[in-house]
Protein backbone atom coordinates (compact mmCIF):
# COMPACT_ATOMS: atom_id res chain seq x y z
CA UNK A 1 0.00 0.00 0.00
CA UNK A 2 3.23 2.22 -0.01
CA UNK A 3 4.40 4.65 -2.42
CA UNK A 4 8.01 6.07 -2.30
CA UNK A 5 8.19 10.06 -1.67
CA UNK A 6 11.66 11.32 -0.64
CA UNK A 7 11.56 15.19 -0.73
CA UNK A 8 7.56 15.53 -0.24
CA UNK A 9 4.84 15.58 2.95
CA UNK A 10 1.61 15.39 2.42
CA UNK A 11 -0.79 17.79 3.91
CA UNK A 12 -4.45 18.10 3.99
CA UNK A 13 -6.16 21.61 2.54
CA UNK A 14 -8.66 23.07 4.15
CA UNK A 15 -11.37 23.94 1.49
CA UNK A 16 -12.91 27.03 3.60
CA UNK A 17 -16.78 28.02 2.47
CA UNK A 18 -17.19 25.62 0.07
CA UNK A 19 -20.30 26.35 -0.75
CA UNK A 20 -20.87 30.09 0.81
CA UNK A 21 -22.43 32.01 -1.78
CA UNK A 22 -23.97 29.20 -3.59
CA UNK A 23 -27.84 29.85 -2.31
CA UNK A 24 -28.06 32.68 -4.74
CA UNK A 25 -27.93 30.01 -7.51
CA UNK A 26 -30.72 28.27 -5.71
CA UNK A 27 -33.10 29.69 -8.70
CA UNK A 28 -31.46 27.92 -11.51
CA UNK A 29 -34.10 26.02 -13.66
CA UNK A 30 -32.80 22.65 -14.50
CA UNK A 31 -30.97 22.02 -17.62
CA UNK A 32 -27.19 21.96 -17.96
CA UNK A 33 -25.29 24.82 -18.03
CA UNK A 34 -22.62 25.58 -20.47
CA UNK A 35 -18.79 25.97 -20.03
CA UNK A 36 -19.28 29.41 -22.43
CA UNK A 37 -22.36 30.30 -19.57
CA UNK A 38 -19.73 29.99 -16.63
CA UNK A 39 -18.95 33.05 -14.56
CA UNK A 40 -16.28 32.38 -11.86
CA UNK A 41 -17.67 33.89 -8.05
CA UNK A 42 -14.57 34.60 -6.13
CA UNK A 43 -17.00 35.11 -3.06
CA UNK A 44 -17.72 30.89 -3.54
CA UNK A 45 -15.23 28.61 -2.39
CA UNK A 46 -11.55 29.37 -2.39
CA UNK A 47 -8.44 27.36 -0.78
CA UNK A 48 -8.40 27.88 3.02
CA UNK A 49 -5.77 28.66 5.08
CA UNK A 50 -6.03 25.33 7.93
CA UNK A 51 -3.06 22.87 6.93
CA UNK A 52 -3.47 19.32 8.34
CA UNK A 53 0.30 18.47 8.67
CA UNK A 54 0.32 14.53 10.12
CA UNK A 55 2.50 14.53 13.18
CA UNK A 56 5.67 12.51 11.29
CA UNK A 57 5.77 14.20 7.86
CA UNK A 58 5.23 10.86 6.09
CA UNK A 59 2.65 9.80 3.24
CA UNK A 60 -1.51 9.93 4.34
CA UNK A 61 -3.12 6.51 3.48
CA UNK A 62 -6.42 8.14 3.58
CA UNK A 63 -8.73 10.53 5.91
CA UNK A 64 -11.85 11.59 6.46
CA UNK A 65 -13.90 14.18 9.00
CA UNK A 66 -16.92 13.79 11.15
CA UNK A 67 -19.97 15.70 9.88
CA UNK A 68 -21.63 16.08 13.08
CA UNK A 69 -18.64 17.39 15.05
CA UNK A 70 -14.88 18.99 14.67
CA UNK A 71 -12.64 16.35 14.18
CA UNK A 72 -11.02 14.44 11.85
CA UNK A 73 -8.41 11.16 11.12
CA UNK A 74 -5.69 10.23 9.32
CA UNK A 75 -3.54 7.65 9.01
CA UNK A 76 -0.23 7.90 7.82
CA UNK A 77 3.14 6.28 6.78
CA UNK A 78 7.31 6.89 6.51
CA UNK A 79 9.77 4.45 5.59
CA UNK A 80 12.63 4.38 7.85
CA UNK A 81 16.15 4.43 7.87
CA UNK A 82 16.35 0.62 9.11
CA UNK A 83 14.09 -0.86 6.75
CA UNK A 84 11.05 -0.28 8.75
CA UNK A 85 7.67 1.47 8.24
CA UNK A 86 6.72 4.69 11.14
CA UNK A 87 2.85 4.11 10.70
CA UNK A 88 0.33 6.03 12.96
CA UNK A 89 -3.32 7.08 13.11
CA UNK A 90 -4.19 10.44 14.31
CA UNK A 91 -7.12 12.87 14.88
CA UNK A 92 -7.25 16.61 13.95
CA UNK A 93 -8.97 19.50 14.28
CA UNK A 94 -11.31 20.42 11.75
CA UNK A 95 -11.06 24.04 12.61
CA UNK A 96 -7.00 24.49 13.73
CA UNK A 97 -5.35 21.45 11.83
CA UNK A 98 -3.73 20.42 14.68
CA UNK A 99 -2.98 17.05 15.52
CA UNK A 100 -5.53 16.10 18.92
CA UNK A 101 -4.25 12.66 19.39
CA UNK A 102 -1.91 9.90 17.52
CA UNK A 103 -4.42 6.37 18.27
CA UNK A 104 -1.55 4.33 17.64
CA UNK A 105 1.90 4.48 15.84
CA UNK A 106 3.73 1.44 15.48
CA UNK A 107 7.50 0.68 13.61
CA UNK A 108 7.91 -2.17 11.78
CA UNK A 109 6.34 -3.29 8.34
CA UNK A 110 3.05 -2.54 8.92
CA UNK A 111 0.26 0.11 6.91
CA UNK A 112 -2.97 1.54 8.96
CA UNK A 113 -5.30 2.87 6.35
CA UNK A 114 -7.96 4.80 7.13
CA UNK A 115 -11.55 3.95 5.20
CA UNK A 116 -13.73 6.44 6.14
CA UNK A 117 -15.99 8.40 8.78
CA UNK A 118 -19.43 6.28 8.55
CA UNK A 119 -22.28 6.07 9.86
CA UNK A 120 -22.91 8.52 12.84
CA UNK A 121 -19.09 9.68 13.53
CA UNK A 122 -17.63 6.26 13.65
CA UNK A 123 -13.70 6.24 12.47
CA UNK A 124 -13.16 3.20 10.74
CA UNK A 125 -9.15 2.13 10.29
CA UNK A 126 -7.55 -0.88 8.62
CA UNK A 127 -4.58 -2.28 9.79
CA UNK A 128 -1.76 -4.25 7.62
CA UNK A 129 -0.36 -6.55 9.74
CA UNK A 130 2.79 -7.73 7.58
CA UNK A 131 3.44 -11.84 8.87
CA UNK A 132 5.75 -12.87 6.08
CA UNK A 133 6.20 -12.60 2.36
CA UNK A 134 2.76 -11.97 1.06
CA UNK A 135 1.54 -13.31 4.21
CA UNK A 136 -0.55 -10.07 5.16
CA UNK A 137 -3.50 -10.01 8.47
CA UNK A 138 -5.94 -7.38 8.11
CA UNK A 139 -7.94 -6.19 11.12
CA UNK A 140 -10.34 -3.33 11.87
CA UNK A 141 -10.78 -0.65 14.23
CA UNK A 142 -13.30 1.45 15.14
CA UNK A 143 -13.18 5.11 16.54
CA UNK A 144 -16.74 5.31 18.16
CA UNK A 145 -17.46 7.83 18.58
CA UNK A 146 -14.65 9.68 16.75
CA UNK A 147 -14.23 12.51 19.41
CA UNK A 148 -13.02 10.18 22.07
CA UNK A 149 -9.92 9.76 20.31
CA UNK A 150 -9.54 6.13 21.33
CA UNK A 151 -10.25 2.58 19.65
CA UNK A 152 -13.53 1.32 21.32
CA UNK A 153 -13.81 -1.92 19.46
CA UNK A 154 -13.06 -4.19 16.20
CA UNK A 155 -15.16 -4.31 12.88
CA UNK A 156 -15.12 -8.10 11.65
CA UNK A 157 -16.41 -8.03 7.87
CA UNK A 158 -17.71 -11.05 6.92
CA UNK A 159 -15.71 -12.35 3.82
CA UNK A 160 -12.43 -14.24 5.48
CA UNK A 161 -8.68 -13.47 5.28
CA UNK A 162 -8.90 -13.87 1.47
CA UNK A 163 -10.84 -10.75 0.50
CA UNK A 164 -9.37 -7.15 0.38
CA UNK A 165 -11.62 -4.88 1.84
CA UNK A 166 -10.97 -1.58 -1.12
CA UNK A 167 -14.10 0.32 -0.79
CA UNK A 168 -16.47 1.34 2.06
CA UNK A 169 -19.01 4.35 1.53
CA UNK A 170 -18.25 7.44 2.86
CA UNK A 171 -22.57 7.75 3.82
CA UNK A 172 -22.28 9.97 7.23
CA UNK A 173 -26.01 9.96 9.30
CA UNK A 174 -27.62 6.74 8.26
CA UNK A 175 -26.94 3.28 10.06
CA UNK A 176 -25.55 1.52 6.93
CA UNK A 177 -22.66 1.33 4.60
CA UNK A 178 -21.85 -0.57 1.72
CA UNK A 179 -18.35 -2.69 1.06
CA UNK A 180 -16.67 -3.87 -1.72
CA UNK A 181 -14.16 -6.73 -0.96
CA UNK A 182 -12.23 -8.27 -3.27
CA UNK A 183 -11.24 -12.09 -3.64
CA UNK A 184 -7.04 -12.03 -3.67
CA UNK A 185 -6.92 -15.88 -3.71
CA UNK A 186 -7.61 -17.12 -6.87
CA UNK A 187 -10.86 -16.31 -8.72
CA UNK A 188 -10.64 -12.58 -7.53
CA UNK A 189 -14.35 -12.04 -7.57
CA UNK A 190 -15.45 -9.10 -5.72
CA UNK A 191 -18.31 -8.75 -3.28
CA UNK A 192 -20.37 -6.78 -2.15
CA UNK A 193 -22.28 -5.97 1.29
CA UNK A 194 -23.97 -3.63 3.50
CA UNK A 195 -22.51 -2.92 7.25
CA UNK A 196 -24.24 -1.13 10.05
CA UNK A 197 -20.39 -0.59 11.31
CA UNK A 198 -21.42 0.73 14.39
CA UNK A 199 -22.68 -2.28 15.57
CA UNK A 200 -20.81 -4.94 13.31
CA UNK A 201 -23.16 -6.11 11.85
CA UNK A 202 -23.65 -7.60 8.11
CA UNK A 203 -26.26 -7.95 5.25
CA UNK A 204 -25.80 -10.50 2.41
CA UNK A 205 -22.57 -10.93 1.48
CA UNK A 206 -23.13 -10.74 -2.95
CA UNK A 207 -21.03 -11.85 -5.25
CA UNK A 208 -20.24 -9.86 -8.32
CA UNK A 209 -19.72 -12.02 -11.30
CA UNK A 210 -20.35 -9.56 -14.63
CA UNK A 211 -16.94 -9.53 -16.59
CA UNK A 212 -17.25 -5.76 -16.96
CA UNK A 213 -17.20 -5.53 -13.08
CA UNK A 214 -14.64 -8.03 -11.77
CA UNK A 215 -11.81 -7.35 -14.59
CA UNK A 216 -9.43 -4.41 -13.85
CA UNK A 217 -9.41 -1.57 -11.08
CA UNK A 218 -11.87 -0.52 -8.21
CA UNK A 219 -14.95 0.69 -10.07
CA UNK A 220 -17.18 3.83 -9.05
CA UNK A 221 -18.91 3.06 -5.99
CA UNK A 222 -20.90 4.67 -3.96
CA UNK A 223 -24.52 3.36 -1.87
CA UNK A 224 -27.76 4.54 -2.33
CA UNK A 225 -29.63 4.30 1.05
CA UNK A 226 -32.93 4.65 0.32
CA UNK A 227 -33.13 1.82 -2.10
CA UNK A 228 -30.57 0.27 -0.51
CA UNK A 229 -28.34 -0.62 -3.49
CA UNK A 230 -24.77 0.05 -4.00
CA UNK A 231 -24.33 1.92 -7.51
CA UNK A 232 -21.18 0.65 -10.09
CA UNK A 233 -19.64 2.48 -12.56
CA UNK A 234 -16.53 0.86 -14.62
CA UNK A 235 -15.13 0.35 -18.21
CA UNK A 236 -16.20 -1.64 -20.74
CA UNK A 237 -14.08 -5.00 -20.56
CA UNK A 238 -11.72 -4.72 -23.54
CA UNK A 239 -12.28 -1.48 -24.78
CA UNK A 240 -12.11 1.92 -22.70
CA UNK A 241 -12.65 4.03 -25.61
CA UNK A 242 -16.37 3.30 -25.58
CA UNK A 243 -19.18 4.37 -23.31
CA UNK A 244 -18.52 2.20 -19.91
CA UNK A 245 -21.05 0.22 -17.86
CA UNK A 246 -23.23 1.33 -14.89
CA UNK A 247 -24.97 -1.39 -12.57
CA UNK A 248 -26.63 -1.51 -9.23
CA UNK A 249 -26.66 -4.33 -6.84
CA UNK A 250 -30.02 -4.68 -4.76
CA UNK A 251 -27.91 -5.26 -1.10
CA UNK A 252 -31.53 -7.48 -0.29
CA UNK A 253 -31.84 -9.20 -2.69
CA UNK A 254 -28.36 -9.93 -4.72
CA UNK A 255 -30.11 -9.01 -8.15
CA UNK A 256 -27.89 -7.15 -10.30
CA UNK A 257 -28.68 -4.51 -13.21
CA UNK A 258 -26.66 -3.30 -15.65
CA UNK A 259 -26.89 -0.64 -18.17
CA UNK A 260 -24.52 1.53 -20.68
CA UNK A 261 -23.12 4.82 -19.87
CA UNK A 262 -22.84 8.22 -21.52
CA UNK A 263 -19.21 8.60 -20.57
CA UNK A 264 -15.92 6.77 -21.93
CA UNK A 265 -13.53 4.94 -20.07
CA UNK A 266 -12.58 4.25 -16.85
CA UNK A 267 -15.26 5.77 -14.19
CA UNK A 268 -12.77 7.63 -11.69
CA UNK A 269 -15.16 9.25 -9.26
CA UNK A 270 -19.40 8.53 -8.35
CA UNK A 271 -21.68 9.53 -5.80
CA UNK A 272 -25.16 9.71 -5.12
CA UNK A 273 -28.44 11.56 -4.21
CA UNK A 274 -30.22 8.73 -2.42
CA UNK A 275 -32.93 11.52 -2.08
CA UNK A 276 -33.74 12.27 -6.02
CA UNK A 277 -31.77 9.19 -7.47
CA UNK A 278 -29.22 10.71 -9.02
CA UNK A 279 -25.68 9.78 -9.50
CA UNK A 280 -22.91 11.95 -10.58
CA UNK A 281 -19.53 10.01 -12.36
CA UNK A 282 -16.55 11.70 -13.94
CA UNK A 283 -15.02 9.20 -16.30
CA UNK A 284 -11.13 9.22 -17.89
CA UNK A 285 -10.86 9.51 -21.83
CA UNK A 286 -13.92 12.02 -22.43
CA UNK A 287 -12.82 14.31 -19.17
CA UNK A 288 -16.27 14.50 -18.20
CA UNK A 289 -18.99 14.52 -16.21
CA UNK A 290 -22.21 12.63 -15.90
CA UNK A 291 -25.74 12.74 -14.44
CA UNK A 292 -27.49 9.87 -14.36
CA UNK A 293 -31.43 8.81 -13.21
CA UNK A 294 -30.76 5.60 -11.85
CA UNK A 295 -34.39 4.82 -11.92
CA UNK A 296 -34.90 5.49 -15.58
CA UNK A 297 -31.25 4.09 -16.48
CA UNK A 298 -30.76 7.32 -18.25
CA UNK A 299 -27.62 10.08 -18.42
CA UNK A 300 -26.21 12.65 -19.93
CA UNK A 301 -22.75 13.98 -19.83
CA UNK A 302 -21.02 17.32 -20.28
CA UNK A 303 -16.90 17.98 -20.39
CA UNK A 304 -15.61 19.63 -17.06
CA UNK A 305 -15.52 23.19 -17.77
CA UNK A 306 -13.00 24.43 -20.38
CA UNK A 307 -11.88 21.21 -20.60
CA UNK A 308 -10.44 19.31 -23.97
CA UNK A 309 -8.30 16.80 -23.58
CA UNK A 310 -7.58 13.91 -20.85
CA UNK A 311 -5.25 15.72 -19.08
CA UNK A 312 -8.21 17.58 -17.95
CA UNK A 313 -9.90 14.73 -16.33
CA UNK A 314 -12.29 14.79 -13.19
CA UNK A 315 -12.04 12.09 -10.28
CA UNK A 316 -13.36 12.29 -6.84
CA UNK A 317 -17.16 12.75 -7.10
CA UNK A 318 -18.67 13.70 -3.12
CA UNK A 319 -22.46 14.80 -2.27
CA UNK A 320 -23.48 17.16 -0.29
CA UNK A 321 -26.77 16.39 1.12
CA UNK A 322 -27.19 19.30 3.23
CA UNK A 323 -27.32 21.83 0.04
CA UNK A 324 -27.71 19.12 -2.81
CA UNK A 325 -24.64 20.02 -4.34
CA UNK A 326 -22.06 17.34 -5.86
CA UNK A 327 -18.62 18.09 -5.54
CA UNK A 328 -15.97 17.13 -8.44
CA UNK A 329 -12.16 16.70 -8.32
CA UNK A 330 -10.13 18.00 -10.99
CA UNK A 331 -6.41 17.26 -10.57
CA UNK A 332 -5.15 19.05 -13.63
CA UNK A 333 -7.37 22.03 -13.61
CA UNK A 334 -9.02 23.30 -17.01
CA UNK A 335 -10.28 26.70 -14.74
CA UNK A 336 -6.74 27.71 -13.91
CA UNK A 337 -3.50 28.41 -15.37
CA UNK A 338 -1.97 25.42 -12.97
CA UNK A 339 -3.02 23.30 -9.60
CA UNK A 340 -6.56 21.46 -8.66
CA UNK A 341 -9.49 22.36 -9.16
CA UNK A 342 -12.82 21.74 -7.59
CA UNK A 343 -16.50 21.67 -9.75
CA UNK A 344 -19.58 22.21 -7.85
CA UNK A 345 -22.51 21.13 -9.73
CA UNK A 346 -26.63 20.92 -8.72
CA UNK A 347 -28.82 17.48 -9.18
CA UNK A 348 -29.53 19.09 -12.82
CA UNK A 349 -25.88 18.98 -13.89
CA UNK A 350 -26.02 22.70 -13.97
CA UNK A 351 -22.59 24.18 -13.23
CA UNK A 352 -22.73 26.15 -9.68
CA UNK A 353 -19.20 27.10 -9.24
CA UNK A 354 -15.32 26.06 -9.97
CA UNK A 355 -13.11 26.29 -7.07
CA UNK A 356 -9.72 26.87 -7.73
CA UNK A 357 -5.99 27.45 -6.29
CA UNK A 358 -5.74 23.61 -4.91
CA UNK A 359 -3.19 21.31 -4.89
CA UNK A 360 -4.14 17.63 -4.91
CA UNK A 361 -1.19 15.11 -4.40
CA UNK A 362 -2.53 12.00 -5.61
CA UNK A 363 -0.18 11.80 -8.57
CA UNK A 364 1.48 9.03 -7.24
CA UNK A 365 -0.45 7.85 -4.49
CA UNK A 366 -2.06 4.41 -4.31
CA UNK A 367 -5.19 5.98 -2.45
CA UNK A 368 -6.12 9.09 -4.71
CA UNK A 369 -7.31 12.75 -3.98
CA UNK A 370 -10.62 12.86 -1.73
CA UNK A 371 -13.31 15.35 -0.85
CA UNK A 372 -13.90 15.34 2.74
CA UNK A 373 -17.01 17.36 3.71
CA UNK A 374 -18.73 18.87 6.69
CA UNK A 375 -21.43 20.74 4.94
CA UNK A 376 -23.01 22.25 8.31
CA UNK A 377 -19.37 24.10 8.39
CA UNK A 378 -19.57 24.82 4.58
CA UNK A 379 -15.80 23.52 4.86
CA UNK A 380 -13.80 20.29 3.35
CA UNK A 381 -10.41 19.04 3.44
CA UNK A 382 -8.81 17.65 0.39
CA UNK A 383 -5.17 16.05 0.12
CA UNK A 384 -2.37 18.62 -0.68
CA UNK A 385 1.52 18.82 -0.89
CA UNK A 386 3.88 20.86 0.20
CA UNK A 387 8.00 20.50 -0.07
CA UNK A 388 10.39 19.61 2.69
Amino acid sequence: MKTNHLFAAQILTLISAVVLGLFCFAGLSPGVAQADDFQPNPAAGTAGSVIVQDKFGGQILGFDIDQAGDEGVLSEYRDLNNGNVLAAVETFSQTTGRIIKVIARIQRQDDFVTLGVVGNSVGLVEREHVVSFLHIVRTFSLLNPLSLNQVTGRWTPPVGTDHLVSLVSRNQGVSNNAVWAMDVSSNFRPTVFTSNVAANTFGPVIEVTDPDFTSGGNPGFAYDSVTNQAVLGHATLGNPFIPGKMATVDLTTGTFTKFTGVGLGDVNGLAVDSATGTACTTTEIDFSVEFYNLATQSGFSQPLPGATQQFFSGADVEFDSLNNLFLVAQPNSSTAPSGSSIHVYDVFGNLIESINGLNFSNAFNVIPAHIALNPGKRIGFVDGQTQV
